[in-house]
């Protein structure tokens, strides 16, 4: 078995610190003076309006985008010294063509590889067919991508994901595309490798329903509305700085967030 499939020791209970993060793009300030720590085995929900630096946040933690100010740890490590496989990330799926001549374990191979795969070596077919198996997507392994719905696509996205056994997931607006059924169904297999691995989860999202699935929330727009426990976080008060209103949506999710 490869290096990547290990389980490297972690370094620190905090897996993500970020110390008064600032991020400017010539004139456009993305985000500013974010401040937080996330302890190992931490859900995070990121929820904020179009525009409020969601995906920018997360690029910053992938170490894509650099930021203009502040720092980010990772385990206790700054980000150039994190083994990529400790690192796993979910797109959204619309991103991807979907008459890309592809077969669901050439996309999950791909997570093994990062990069695709020309030739699938027998050990690297039954890896991929096992961590499909987890996300109960084993018969999809030799289907095409382009005959996937959305929500197999999601599946098998998860299990290229899973399949480098990461620490930190990330994943950007995981929902879109597929139906509730599907997205109940993401939400619990997140859950069961979190809950074997002790792994940590961040999630954009625009569903006020993840929260539930949250033991935190990030409220962004722009600036850092608030970081905690739903219930702390999705206020009447939050809600308006970060949005401008309440609605009637936002109203109702904290009814019913109270009285459960």
């Amino acid at each position: 078995m490869t290096s990547a499939l290990s389980s490297p020791p972690l370094s620190s209970a905090i897996a993500v610190n970020v110390n008064h993060l600032s991020v400017q793009f010539e004139t456009h300030q993305a985000l500013e003076d974010i401040h937080l720590q996330i302890e190992s085995g931490s859900f995070v929900s990121i929820l904020g309006p179009n525009g409020a630096g969601k995906s920018t946040f997360i690029r910053v933690l992938l170490g894509l985008i650099s930021p203009s100010r502040g720092t980010i740890t990772l385990f206790g490590q700054p980000l150039e010294r994190i083994p990529p496989h400790w690192i796993g990330y979910i797109p959204q799926v619309k991103t991807l063509d979907r008459s890309f001549p592809a077969l669901a374990v050439e996309l999950v191979i791909s997570g093994l590889r990062r990069q695709w795969p020309a030739r699938i070596r027998p050990a690297e077919r039954e890896l991929a067919q096992h961590a499909l198996a987890q996300v109960d997507a084993g018969h999809l392994v030799d289907r095409s991508l382009g005959k996937l719905s959305g929500g197999e696509l999601q599946r098998v996205y998860l299990a290229r994901t899973l399949i480098r056994k990461p620490r930190l997931i990330m994943l950007d607006e995981p929902a879109t595309g597929i139906d509730l059924v599907g997205e109940a169904d993401m939400y619990r297999l997140l859950e069961t490798y979190q809950r074997e691995h002790h792994a940590t989860t961040l999630m954009i999202t625009h569903d006020w329903e993840a929260a539930y699935h949250s033991s935190h929330v990030l409220l962004l727009n722009r600036r850092q509305i608030g970081f905690g426990p739903p219930q702390q976080v999705l206020t009447e008060e939050c809600l308006r700085r970060a949005f401008g209103h309440t609605g009637h949506a936002h109203a109702m999710f904290w009814r019913m967030s109270t009285d459960a």
